[in-house]
């Protein structure tokens, strides 16, 4: 087998794979899929903090050309954006999805088959938005899409408040991990997100996931194949701790990956936080870029942008720090 392919092909070959998923439908008997541990029975219909049910929900699947350009590409990243979120973001941008909880139900099955359309219609990945809750539907979809020819790598696209025993569990099924980091202060996280405890956690999320895929690989197109790519969304008021998030990211490993994201606005409750209440001004993310030069981050995207009503409009420009 060509080592070009996922990872997860290998696991399947010796079954281990189907052993990965029938681990994490035991781990939603009792819920622990997330960092919350809420210790509901989901099999059986209960919820917890997310709210998710026992089976899965999503809302689309799509060709995405807005992702970073190493995942969208020229074809797109076939992005499955799932229903129910395990945080409480007052900003939210996809509220609707995470937080009034619009989407449909879908089978294993079913499931399976939009891996197979995504790969289909020329997509370079399979990614998943907001996937710690219906873990269990994930995988047991990938084993079954495998036997129909799934070869694509699958991205995790997470807000970073990620189970250490779950992502163990996804230690050579997911081949690209695409997770926040939000904050760097423990109690704004608290404040703004109902994440208890963020900042840790999501340190030791990351440097294991960092540990399963390392830095970033791209093949001779420039389109991800695997790797790790952090996420940062700039707020306003410095209100993420930028620096701080920075710093902490290069001590993990100066060669991850950064997405430095300037696309911030008010949406869903930030109009009752009057510090989240407008957009970001040039001086704060121009900020933001220097920080991450000044803690020895040199690798990903910082985003062109242009003022437009008071607010600015994200437009990825490739791997040089430009603004």
């Amino acid at each position: 087998m060509s080592e070009k392919w996922p990872s997860y092909l290998r696991l399947h070959e010796t079954g281990e794979l189907q052993n990965r998923a029938a681990a994490l439908w035991e781990m939603m008997e009792e819920c622990k899929l997330c960092p919350h541990e809420c210790g509901v029975d989901r099999s059986a219909g209960e919820t917890g903090l997310c709210r998710a049910p026992g089976d899965a929900y999503y809302s689309s699947a799509t060709a995405h050309g807005g992702e970073e350009p190493a995942l969208s590409g020229f074809n797109g990243s076939g992005t499955i954006f799932l229903t129910y979120c395990n945080s409480r973001c007052v900003f939210c941008q996809n509220y609707d999805i995470s937080q009034l909880e619009y989407g449909e139900k879908i089978s294993v099955d079913q499931l399976a088959g939009l891996y197979l359309a995504l790969q289909s219609r020329g997509c370079h990945n399979v990614n998943f938005v907001t996937p710690a809750h219906f873990l269990p539907h994930i995988v047991d979809a990938l084993v079954r899409a495998v036997v129909g020819g799934f070869r694509l790598p699958l991205v995790y696209n997470s807000n970073g408040y990620d189970s250490l025993a779950a992502l163990e569990l996804l230690d050579g099924v997911i081949d690209i991990y695409l997770p926040d980091m939000k904050y760097g202060d423990e109690k704004v996280a608290k404040r703004l997100s109902k994440l208890p405890d963020y900042p840790e956690t999501n340190r030791t999320a990351i440097a294991e996931m960092f540990r399963q895929v390392g830095p970033l690989e791209t093949d001779k197109r420039g389109i991800a194949r695997r790797g790790l790519i952090v996420r940062h969304l700039v707020l306003p008021n410095n209100l993420a701790a930028t620096e701080d998030v920075l710093r902490s990211i290069a001590e993990i490993d100066q060669r991850i990956t950064v997405s430095l994201m300037g696309q911030y606005r008010p949406a869903y409750k930030a109009s009752e936080f009057p510090e989240l209440d407008r957009g970001l001004t040039k001086s704060e993310y121009s900020g933001a870029i220097k920080a991450m030069e000044d803690v020895g981050l040199i690798d990903g995207w910082t985003q062109q942008i242009h003022l437009l009503d008071d607010r600015y409009v994200p437009d990825f420009r490739g791997n040089k720090w430009t603004l």
